[in-house]
This record gives structure tokens, C-alpha cells and sequence, in this order.
């Protein structure tokens, strides 16, 4: 951080504009990112070339099967690197984390470490994929840019966003799924608040994302990643075989992302018979994930690694029996586990496209034995391309970002249609199977429905409105636009005369009031609340938790609920809204990290605060939401 105040200080005497500023970064990103992800892809190369020639040699010659050891070794090697590694869980979660709670903020200083443990991690054969580290690689150089020069969070997200696209965008040759990863699964809907913000935005994404694409190609070749046969949809009627890959593959993710989550479990202890697990040190562990990655590898040898080889065998037609493909499917899943649960370090886009290019040849070969005489089907690598995208989208949950992926892997449009009706069911499948459940991958600024642990323990009736913005049903319409724009609200609940709750206004509402049709003046001014809001009103309860209501919200894609009497719901007693609930939710992420901070300070400081002072801290912090809704409005609050 020593080269902050040169920058800053060489920034505030030039004062250019912060678009040339942006466009200047977003290069650096794309130049840093392609460049690293260049020097971790010949680092694996190397590391392969140690391990399965050098090293192998040595060990075959006392024995065949001695070359399962090599696995055990490159773990006892990757824990050293680890435990030197103050954080010690590697993937996405860091990440998106870091972009939702931490302002981006990434500790960039870990990053050559992490990048080595997941070289050496895959040249030794676990069966995980460079592109998780070369995306937490291109972030962490975006974060870099931003903390150095002292960046808004905002910003910084930004560049952290800009660097995952641009290391994704290096790890695949794909710079338009970069772009759509980064939209969707990172910086999610809090990407721009205008359109003007939302375009220069993405512009800095795309440009990062174009620049370490072009560093890559300059680096590893222009080549397409997968060579495909000539094949096409031999007949519309075929389409609905391709949901039913879709619906397959949204079960394979499904078990997937479990077996990630259970593994991850059992090698922490957290599971009723392996709590023995916490007895045991990280080499422990790394030699175990070791030990049965090299075990596996003597029976099936094509799940060991990046797998792309297999993948590519599988999309020539090569042959393959149904039963070593389902062999080979549950045993890739159960050894990917392993490794990520172990402690090896790598990404999960790789297994995701192995699982999926399994499952579509197997199902394609199932079709073509019990369909021949009635429906004339694709050849089985049609049905691999489509399964790779579709159990990958229902992964990482990220439909876009798959499907554009497989085409700009693979540059092949002919199957466009079965592409994305199996991407899009398998996607929206998944979301179903998986509601409320928080993703391993994705996180975003604002709680949505898979954010709800921070927000379970917190009570509606402590963050609530007690004076919200009320009108009564006869109030003009006129007048309640007028007080909407003059008191910056988006939202007013509608009462009778016995304050019974009748709806809820928006101005949403107001302005499809204001656009009706053959509406003249005098009509407009005699219309009322009662005959434009909304009466279908969900409402939640003091005693609930936020949690509950963001759980509403989503399901009518709302931003505000009125809070009723448990006893009498027609009488309401608050008002809870989105912006409410996200200071809510960054006020207990506040308070954990505080309480984390001192849980691993205490002993080193005698006297640092307790937890109970930080709450007293944040608490005096804190504005209401009452007060600011208050000053805002002046007269009655009831119209």
C-alpha cells in the first residue's frame, strides 16, 4: 500500500476524467490478468511434466503402481503452501464474499501463493480445473488497482468484477462469457443504478475481458479449446429429448454442488462419524484426498486431472460403453469432492463440463438404441456438447454465462435451440430444487433469498418503519404524486377511516395512473388512492425475521411489505423495506467481522473490546430509518 499516496496524490493533480481513469485500469486488469493466468497455465505444464514424467520415472522403477504415490506427494507439497495461507478456503466463496460484504476488498498479497498451490494442486493430478484460481487470480489484480488507489467500494467491486472476467475470459478463450460471468454471478443486480453508470460499467468489464483474451491467445494459440464433428438437430420433434437431458442434468448439479458442500464437511469433522477429521493436520488431510486420488487413478485413470482429454475424446464420437460413462460419472463427482474437500486448490468449471459431457454421451447412446426405428436422433457428441453447458449453468447457476461458454469454446452454433431449452430448464430446476439454500458460488450486494443467515436472528420490529407514509382511501391521486416527489418516498400504505389497511401505493402505480389512456384532467384529479393501489398486499409480522420477509419480497419481486398485528392483520404497524433490510444485513456482517477480529486478537491484546462494546459502537452508528422518513416529510402522515 506504500504506492497509494504517490498515485492518489499524481490522480488529484492531473484530475482526469474518471471514464479515462476506468479505461485505463480496465487495460492494466487485462494486461495483468492474461499475463498471470499465461504464467500459472505453463506453471501447471511444469509441474505435470515434474510429477508424471520426472518423478514417475523414479517410482515406476520400484514398482507399477508406485505411481499413485505422486498424488500423496503433491498434497504433503500444497500443504506446505497452505498452511502458510491465511485464508484456507480456496474456490469462489472468498470471492464472492469479499464482493458482497467486503467491498471487494481481496487479500491480494495471498495470491501467488494460492495460484502456486493450485498448479501444483492439478499438475498432481486432483481432479479440479485451473479456471476457479485463474478468475480469483484476475480478481485479486483488480482489487489491487482499487485498494492502491483508494477506490470507492463501488469502484472497487468494479475492478474486482472487470478481473474475474478477464481471468475467465484467459482461462477459456472466452471473452463474452467472461462479461456475462462477471454480470451474473459477481456484481449481480447492483452492477449500475442508471443506465449511464450500467454501460460505462460493462464497458470496463468487456475491455478487461477483451485485452487478457488477446494476452492468452498471444500466449497458448486462437485455437478452438474443443474440435468438434459435423453434426446438427436432425429433426424439431427431437427438441423435447433435449429437456430431458436438461432435467438429468439439473439432478447430476444438484448432487454435485451437495457432494462439494458434504465433502467440505467431513474433512472439517462436521459430520457424525469423521469427527475424527478434526484430530488430523492439513498435510493429514491433502495426503488422504492424495491417497484416494491415486487409488482411483490405477482403476480410472481419465477422471484424474483437468479431464479436458476425455471431454474431447467424448465429443469425437470415441467409444465409450453406458457403463463405464456412469462409472465414470459418479466417480469423477466423488473424486472432485474429495479433492476440493481434502484441501487441494482449483476451480469446479472444469468437473462441471467433464460431469456434463459424460451424461449427454451416455444419454445420447441410451436414445439411440431404444429411439432408432421411431425418431432419427443426433449422434451422442451433440448431446455431450449440451449436456456439458447445462450441467455447468446448473452449477454455478450462471445460464448465460454457459451457454456462451460452450459456443465460444467450442465455435459451433448449429445446435443453438437444444443448447439453451436444456441450459434454461436445468438452470430454473436447480434454482427449485435448491431454494433457500446459500450458493457456493454467487453472492451479492444486496440479500436476496440466498443470504438469509446473516438476516435469521435479526427481528423484523427492530429495523421496521413504527410511521410510515400513510394515506387515507379518499387522498387524490394528484396529491399523493405530489407528496411522493416532494419527499423522495416510493411507497405508502392505504387505510379506511378505521385505519384498516385497504392496499399499498407505489409509484409504480401512480405512473400507470398518469399514462391511462383517454384519461382528460378532470377525471385525473378526481381519482383516488383506493382506485390505483394495489390490494393484493403480502404483509409479514413484527415476530418474524428478515430473513422471512426477503423471502416475500423475492417471490413478488418486491421492496416493501407492511407489518401487521399477528392478531388482526387488517391492522398494520409498520413498514419494512429492501433498503432497510440491507443496512440490516451490512450492519451484522459488521458485527461478525468485528467479533471475528477480536475472537482472533484477544489473546495477543489484553485490552481490546468485548463484543457486546462493538455493538454499542455500531448501534450509536446507526441512523433509523424513522428519523430520515421523518425529516422527510413534514405535516401529518396520514392524508
Amino acid at each position: 500500500m506504500q504506492l497509494s499516496r504517490p498515485l492518489v496524490v499524481l490522480l488529484n493533480r492531473f484530475q482526469p476524467s474518471a471514464a479515462a481513469v476506468m479505461l485505463v485500469l480496465a487495460i492494466l486488469v487485462g494486461l495483468g490478468s492474461g499475463t498471470g493466468v499465461l504464467l500459472f497455465r505453463w506453471s501447471i505444464d511444469i509441474a505435470q511434466e515434474f510429477y508424471w514424467h520426472q518423478l514417475a520415472v523414479v517410482l515406476s522403477s520400484y514398482s507399477s503402481w508406485a505411481i499413485a504415490l505422486i498424488p500423496i506427494i503433491g498434497g504433503l507439497v500444497v500443504s506446505a503452501l497452505r498452511l502458510r495461507l491465511q485464508q484456507t478456503e480456496a474456490g469462489f466463496d472468498n470471492l464472492s464474499n469479499a464482493v458482497a460484504r467486503e467491498g471487494g476488498r481481496l487479500p491480494y498479497a495471498q495470491i501467488p501463493l494460492k495460484t502456486a498451490a493450485a498448479a501444483l494442486s492439478l499438475g498432481a493430478g486432483a481432479s479440479l480445473g485451473p479456471e476457479g484460481p485463474s478468475v480469483e487470480l484476475g480478481s485479486n489484480i483488480g482489487s489491487l488497482l482499487g485498494q492502491l488507489l483508494r477506490f470507492s467500494t463501488d469502484r472497487t467491486r468494479l475492478l474486482v468484477g472487470a478481473g474475474a472476467a478477464a481471468g475467465l475470459a484467459a482461462g477459456f478463450n472466452a471473452p463474452i462469457a467472461g462479461v456475462f460471468f462477471a454480470l451474473e454471478v459477481l456484481l449481480g443486480d447492483t452492477f449500475g443504478t442508471t443506465k449511464t453508470n450500467f454501460n460505462s460499467n460493462v464497458s470496463v468489464v468487456v475491455i478487461a475481458a477483451v485485452v487478457s483474451a488477446l494476452v492468452a491467445q498471444i500466449g497458448l494459440g486462437g485455437q478452438a479449446a474443443f474440435n468438434l464433428p459435423a453434426y446438427d438437430v436432425r429433426s424439431y420433434w427431437e427438441l423435447p429429448l433435449y429437456l430431458g437431458l436438461g432435467l438429468l442434468a439439473s439432478l447430476v448439479a444438484v448432487v454435485f454442488t451437495k457432494a462439494l458442500q458434504v465433502a467440505r464437511e467431513v474433512f472439517a469433522g462436521q459430520v457424525v462419524g469423521f469427527t475424527w477429521m478434526t484430530k488430523l493436520s492439513m498435510p493429514s488431510k491433502l495426503a488422504i484426498g492424495g491417497f484416494c486420488i491415486g487409488a482411483t487413478a490405477l482403476v480410472f485413470p481419465e477422471v484424474m486431472g483437468i479431464g479436458y482429454e476425455t471431454v474431447e475424446s467424448l465429443l469425437q464420437d470415441a467409444h465409450f460403453s453406458v457403463d463405464l460413462l456412469v462409472l465414470l460419472l459418479f466417480t469423477k463427482l466423488a473424486l472432485t469432492a474429495i479433492s476440493l474437500g481434502s484441501g487441494f486448490v482449483g476451480g469446479i468449471f472444469a468437473p462441471a463440463i467433464f460431469l456434463g459431457a459424460i451424461l449427454g454421451s451416455a444419454y445420447g447412446q441410451v436414445l439411440s438404441l431404444i429411439l432408432p426405428d421411431f425418431i432419427s436422433v443426433a449422434a451422442p457428441p451433440a448431446y455431450a456438447l449440451v449436456g456439458m453447458a447445462a450441467v455447468l449453468a446448473g452449477t454455478v447457476r450462471a445460464p448465460l454465462t454457459a451457454v456462451l461458454l460452450l459456443f465460444e469454446m467450442t465455435r459451433d452454433y448449429r445446435i443453438v435451440l437444444p443448447l439453451m431449452a436444456a441450459v434454461g430448464l436445468c438452470a430454473w430446476l436447480v434454482e427449485q430444487l435448491q431454494s433457500g439454500q446459500i450458493s457456493t458460488l454467487g453472492a451479492k450486494k444486496n440479500p436476496n433469498t440466498e443470504d438469509v443467515d446473516a438476516l435469521s436472528t435479526i427481528k423484523i420490529a427492530e429495523v421496521m418503519s413504527v410511521n410510515p407514509l400513510t394515506f387515507k382511501y379518499s387522498t387524490p391521486i394528484l396529491q399523493a404524486a405530489q407528496i411522493f416527489t416532494s419527499g423522495y418516498f416510493h411507497s405508502a400504505l392505504v387505510i379506511d377511516d378505521s385505519h384498516h389497511l385497504l392496499g399499498i401505493l407505489t409509484t409504480q402505480d401512480i405512473e400507470r395512473a398518469l399514462s391511462l389512456p383517454n384519461l382528460s384532467h378532470h377525471q385525473l384529479s378526481k381519482l383516488t388512492v383506493q382506485e390505483v393501489c394495489t390490494k393484493e398486499v403480502l404483509h409479514t409480522f413484527a415476530d418474524e425475521s428478515l430473513a422471512d420477509a426477503i423471502r416475500r419480497m423475492a417471490a413478488r419481486d418486491l421492496q416493501q411489505l407492511p407489518v401487521v398485528d399477528r392478531n388482526a392483520t387488517s391492522r398494520v404497524v409498520g413498514m419494512v423495506d429492501r433498503q432497510s433490510i440491507t443496512t440490516a444485513y451490512t450492519n451484522a456482517l459488521t458485527k461478525q467481522a468485528i467479533a471475528d477480529k477480536i475472537a482472533s486478537n484477544k489473546a495477543e491484546s489484553p485490552h481490546i473490546i468485548e463484543p457486546k462494546e462493538a455493538d454499542e459502537i455500531l448501534a450509536s452508528s446507526e441512523v433509523k430509518s424513522d428519523d430520515l422518513r421523518t425529516e422527510a416529510l413534514s405535516g401529518e402522515r396520514t392524508l
